[in-house]
């Protein structure tokens, strides 16, 4: 049994592979997955941060500590790191220059995890795309879109791109419903209408209160907007269209025109 642990499996160089190096670092890398597990726990069971910053906080963790593992796994299979790094300098440079994009997006993975301007759960719009964060990795963004698409998103696009992040601050947001009526509606009737149309929404708040503002004279309307907030971002394109259809259904039964455009044309006769 000796023998066979001592026995060496291939040759590197000057360093020999035996089968209990193997072993070693079969038991070394259950331990790192095990640490793994018991950190991971330990920082999802307390009660001091949200969800997003626990994943953030463990991402960081874990990314750290597989350096550190490896590191010291290749010293215990009797590799010389000085060494390594000596003998392929100028390999790491050419392998530097070619993958800069590749290198951009883990800094850029680092620092939306260390800062958390972008969490898990936030819904975002880049580049516009709206979507949902499900998970951030060093290299990598999955994101889910309102087309029930999956989505994996370059780090560095998430830092180098505008960015909106819906739910940043808080779980609300504001949208709003611009409509156009005839000069002869009663503006009193369509502001209270339009109102009425937002709160019958089961997605819209009713604290703060939906309101509507006058926006302007147009050429054949005159403008109005209802304002409200919603904590359903993600899917808030079906809230507005629900909007839209309540109000045009209370402007019919009230007899509110929405009027076409008008074009007046002139013909003359030579």
């Amino acid at each position: 049994m000796i023998e066979l642990l001592n026995s060496t499996l291939f040759q590197l160089g000057d360093h020999s592979i035996k089968v209990i190096s193997l072993l070693y670092i079969f038991i070394y890398a259950i331990s790192v997955f095990v640490f793994l597990q018991i950190i991971k726990r330990l920082i999802y069971s307390t009660k001091s941060n949200d969800l997003a910053k626990k994943f953030a906080i463990y991402s960081l963790l874990k990314y750290f500590i597989l350096v550190i593992a490896i590191v010291v796994g290749l010293e215990l299979m009797g590799f010389s790191l000085s060494v390594l790094v000596a003998g392929s300098a100028a390999l790491l440079v050419g392998i530097g220059l070619g993958l800069q994009n590749l290198f951009s997006d883990f800094v850029s993975g680092i620092i939306i995890l260390v800062d958390g301007s972008v969490k898990v759960g936030d819904v975002i719009e880049v580049n516009g795309l709206v979507c949902r964060v499900q998970e951030i990795n060093l290299r990598t963004t999955t994101v889910f879109t309102r087309s029930e698409k999956y989505i994996i998103l370059p780090n560095s696009d998430l830092t180098r791109l505008q960015l909106i992040n819906w739910t940043h601050n808080k779980k609300a947001s504001r949208f709003d419903v611009t409509v156009g009526v005839d000069y002869n509606s009663d503006i009193r009737l369509v502001m209270q209408l339009m109102k009425e149309a937002a709160v019958a929404q089961d997605n819209i708040l009713k604290i703060p209160e939906p309101f509507v503002r006058f926006e302007e004279y147009g050429e054949s309307r005159i403008n109005f907007t209802v304002y409200f907030w919603t904590e359903n971002v993600f899917r808030v394109e079906n809230i507005l269209s629900n909007t839209r259809i309540k109000i045009f259904e209370l402007f019919r039964e009230n007899k509110i025109i929405i009027p076409f455009p008008q074009r007046v044309v002139q013909i003359t006769k030579s």
